[in-house]
């Protein structure tokens, strides 16, 4: 299962959106290139128990 989010990049300040994949667990964390900057952020993804 698929789920869309966005996140600030860390050095740019620009919104990127994302995509999450929402079977791999509670709690992930990868790291995703800003689509401005170029410059990587690491994601942290938990997902609550009620899947909010």
């Amino acid at each position: 299962m698929e789920s869309t989010a966005e996140y600030i990049c860390a050095f740019c300040g620009e919104a990127n959106p994302t995509f999450v994949d929402l079977s791999a667990g509670s709690q992930q964390s990868y790291v995703e290139d800003c689509q401005v900057c170029c410059q990587p952020n690491v994601l942290y993804i938990y997902q609550h128990e009620s899947g909010a």
